[in-house]
């Protein structure tokens, strides 16, 4: 298993729009995709749990991937969240 943290910087948290972009691209990889703020924890390939996590910007996020491609995923999915997930940044 693999995890980094990172701040959430689009404006909007984690809304519909950024957690479907963030779930869509998670899907193409074979590891299991887990984000966690505080007792706040989402399946990182559902868009549903990650908009029911309600993750705020500003919010510290352990992304935690395990499984054949964790490191891909891991890269790929901090590199969404740094770059606001296709949203303006806080």
């Amino acid at each position: 298993m693999v995890a980094k943290t990172v701040t959430l910087l689009n404006a909007e948290g984690l809304h519909m729009r950024p957690a479907a972009v963030f779930a869509k691209a998670m899907g193409a990889f074979r590891a299991t995709v887990t984000l966690q703020s505080g007792d706040k924890k989402a399946d990182g390939k559902s868009m549903i749990s990650i908009m029911l996590a309600a993750m705020k910007c500003g919010d510290s996020v352990t992304v935690s991937c395990e499984g054949e491609d964790e490191n891909e995923a891991l890269e790929k999915a901090v590199a969404l969240i740094e770059a606001g997930l296709e949203e303006d940044v806080c």
